[in-house]
């Protein structure tokens, strides 16, 4: 019986052995059309992702734009004041809650804050206890309050930290006041209100309770409520107090800092202020045209030219958005809300224009000229068109139910529907490339099995004519 002997060239992972053929490189290549499928979904992936994140783009612009115009839509949105006074003692503030007009009024004292100093002692006078107490009372009353506090010791040092750390409304320092009779060191502790006017004027008790002996002190300068009288001299005559020197319920937004008492009348101007609307017009305008810009720029088709051999061709192409029907929606809708007239009245009036080239123009003097002129009427036309633009921005960009936000939505289920199936593929070409090389495997192990079986039954024939030829 012959026997063959046969090599397995899989499990050797050579190729071509037997065949002569560059065998890894046709599974290379009947690969590369195998996967055809899945780097056309690669290259769909691709587009839609660049898509998507354009989308999401300019949804970001919009809630920007949303909210900025919501601000300014609402009443008041627009409102600004400035206050003036004409005395350099006195300083005046207004938000947006004021209102134009004017108010004289004399100063008639300005706040201070209760400091009191103790007697000169070397340590503190009550001995009742290794670990002293002391109560201050700020206010008088029903709205008086005590607050006790105790020392570590009679140290003043210690009397010091303890006031200071225990929430008194009143800080204390040591300071030097010379020797006693012995040559002993001497300190008063001055005590000062952390707050001015008469209600937080105070007093000291030896003890854990008000009802203790008063600490000796001398009042250096005396709690005081600012004034300022309104309509002197008048049967309307009238005085208004504040516990500190700034008046903030005057007027209604409106704030007044006295520094110095003054017989002399003061002015308070309140003034309506056009900055406010102007910087809002600019800004939203000017967000509305960085939005149109890139809508346009990602919607635009660009042609290059290529000369080669004297001969020149041109080739188009497109950008992201470039004939997308959704999109040049999303324009439409901002460009007629901020553009189209208001009460029939053109918004060129303010300084918006509308471009041949469809876009928008902010002419900041022209709406400076026009608050100046009837500032009621301007803010209530660009109000109006503001209210457009913040309808328009959420209907499209609101989260959850704005058209684009809900398109974005869409798109990312395509991806992820994509991604799924490019998965899917890695699995299926892994299965088949494994097809294709076992297969190839199996050619060159069968052609080397032949080779041998070859080889056997030659040199068998070669020993037969051998013998044959002997005599």
């Amino acid at each position: 019986m012959v026997t063959t002997s046969t090599t397995s060239l899989s499990g050797l992972g050579l190729t071509g052995l037997s065949s002569g053929l560059d065998t890894s490189s046709i599974v290379s290549k009947l690969m590369s059309i195998e996967q055809a499928p899945q780097t056309a979904l690669k290259t769909r992936l691709s587009t839609l992702s660049t898509y998507r994140a354009a989308l999401q783009g300019i949804n970001s612009q919009l809630a920007s734009i949303a909210s900025a115009a919501s601000t300014a839509s609402t009443p008041g949105g627009l409102n600004a004041f400035t206050a003036t006074t004409d005395s350099t003692t006195v300083s005046a503030s207004a938000d947006a809650t004021a209102n134009v007009g004017s108010l004289t009024f004399t100063v008639g004292a300005v706040a201070a804050a209760q400091t009191s100093v103790t007697d000169a002692m070397t340590s503190w006078p009550d001995t009742s206890s290794a670990t002293p107490s002391i109560t201050i009372t700020t206010g008088t009353g029903a709205t008086a309050k005590s607050v006790p506090v105790t020392a570590k010791s009679a140290n003043l040092d210690d009397v010091v930290a303890a006031i200071n750390g225990g929430a008194t409304g009143v800080t204390a320092t040591k300071v030097a006041a010379g020797t006693d009779a012995s040559g002993n060191p001497q300190y008063r502790l001055q005590l000062r209100s952390n707050s001015s006017g008469t209600a937080n004027a105070f007093s000291v008790a030896e003890g854990g309770s008000a009802s203790g002996p008063a600490l000796p002190t001398t009042t250096v300068t005396t709690a005081a409520d600012a004034s300022i009288t309104l309509y002197g001299g008048t049967a309307a005559q009238q005085t208004v107090t504040s516990s500190s020197n700034t008046f903030s319920n005057l007027l209604t937004g409106v704030g007044v800092t006295v520094t110095t008492t003054s017989s002399t009348p003061v002015t308070l101007t309140i003034a309506s202020d056009p900055s406010k609307a102007v910087a809002s017009a600019k800004s939203l305008t000017g967000s509305l045209v960085s939005l149109l810009s890139t809508i346009a720029t990602q919607s635009a088709i660009s042609t290059s030219s290529n000369t080669s051999g004297g001969t020149t061709s041109t080739s188009t192409s497109g950008s992201v958005f470039t004939g997308d029907s959704f999109v040049r929606d999303v324009n439409s809708q901002l460009l007629s809300a901020v553009s189209a007239p208001v009460n029939g009245a053109s918004l060129s009036s303010i300084g918006i224009n509308l471009t041949k080239t469809g876009t928008i123009t902010f002419d900041q003097d022209a709406f400076t000229k026009a608050m100046q002129s009837d500032p009621a009427g301007t803010m209530s036309t660009f109000q109006a068109v503001a209210q457009r633009v913040a309808d328009a921005a959420n209907t499209i960009s609101a989260p959850y139910t704005g058209t684009l936000s809900t398109k974005i939505t869409s798109e990312q289920g395509q991806e992820s529907q994509l991604s799924s199936q490019i998965s899917d593929w890695d699995a299926r070409l892994a299965t088949i490339q494994t097809q294709y090389t076992n297969e190839f495997n199996a050619m060159e192990a069968a052609l080397s099995n032949l080779s041998a079986q070859s080889s056997w039954l030659t040199s068998q024939i070669n020993g037969l004519s051998t013998s044959s030829s002997k005599p």
